[in-house]
């Protein structure tokens, strides 16, 4: 983990770690991830960085901010965007993408989810999914025919993209879904919210003629103190990080729901992203004090900081596994 691995003859972008931060000083700084070297910086010049997302081929980074998405080359020195998606009113928050590549998804304050294909020339999205109030996060199944939905009203909704079906979840009423994730395997859902609390569910496949995934909820975890932003699944599938408002980022173990570890510094306040390692060990964290870190996340010890911004980092794209043909 976090050397630069082995690379292919051609030394592509796609052979190396990749680490960026986005935050609220209108920059994407594109990190060495073993030195804390920053190596590239990018303005983007018309608002904070919301959310930054690895395409599947590590070629492109995407970045959601106010009314658009922007897609930058990595492999380039080029410090513009090679892409803009526009159409969209309101600040963008969440963006992903299938898992090959076919097509990019994002959700916004324009109380929507939208699909844009990217094999197309037309740079509109292609299909749109309407809720009531502002969107915070959308995660896509690993199924990739299923995405979830995160309101401010504290509604999931399931959009079923084969049927354009949708059914609805509400775990705690008067709390906004901050953050939705699904592991790998698809056998487990996490949900935090504006209270601090975290959501598990058991994930299965409907049986008989029901079509869709069938989740069992499991029991309700207090997380955090206030405020919850982040979770995310460990690649392993056996943690599940949690970040908060409460200057804290926590990690659980999803066999039990138990606590294994809070991450905390006494600079960081708001602890607003996450992203792990591949090996499941370390993790990386953006925190309102303008710095990101490395966590070894069986110790709780910081490995690295990232120093450059000069606002809160809101966002944290990375990717450590190597690229084997």
């Amino acid at each position: 983990m976090m050397n630069s691995g082995r690379r292919h003859a051609s030394g592509n972008v796609g052979d190396q770690v990749i680490l960026a931060t986005g935050g609220y000083d209108h920059q994407i700084r594109f990190w060495q991830a073993h030195s804390g070297v920053c190596q590239r910086t990018v303005q983007h010049q018309e608002s904070q960085v919301n959310d930054l997302e690895i395409t599947p081929d590590r070629k492109m980074i995407a970045a959601a901010g106010y009314q658009r998405i922007r897609m930058y080359d990595l492999a380039s020195t080029n410090l513009n965007p090679i892409v803009n998606y526009d159409g969209v009113q309101r600040n963008i928050t969440a963006v992903g993408f299938q898992e090959d590549g076919k097509w990019m998804f994002t959700g916004g304050e324009d109380n929507s989810a939208r699909i844009w294909d990217l094999r197309s020339r037309n740079l509109q999205c292609q299909r749109i999914f309407q809720v009531s109030t502002p969107v915070n996060t959308v995660c896509l199944h690993p199924n990739q025919v299923e995405m979830f939905v995160g309101d401010q009203n504290g509604v999931i909704h399931i959009w079923d993209l084969r049927t354009d079906n949708n059914e609805q979840l509400i775990p705690e009423t008067d709390a906004s879904i901050q953050s939705i994730d699904i592991d790998r395997e698809g056998t487990c859902m996490a949900a935090v919210n504006n209270k601090g609390s975290c959501y598990f569910w058991s994930l299965s496949r409907c049986s008989g003629e029901m079509v869709g995934t069938q989740l069992t909820l499991r029991p309700k975890v207090n997380a955090h103190q206030r405020y919850a932003l982040k979770c995310q699944f460990s690649p392993d599938s056996t943690l599940l990080a949690t970040t908060s408002g409460d200057g804290t980022a926590k990690i659980w173990r999803t066999s039990d729901q138990t606590e294994l570890m809070e991450l905390k510094d006494k600079n960081q306040r708001w602890v607003w992203d996450c992203s792990f390692s591949e090996d499941s060990q370390y993790i990386i964290t953006a925190s309102s004090d303008n710095v990101a870190r490395l966590w070894n996340v069986n110790t709780g010890d910081v490995v690295r900081e990232y120093v450059g911004h000069q606002k809160a980092v809101t966002c944290v794209a990375f990717r450590d596994i190597v690229n084997v043909d």
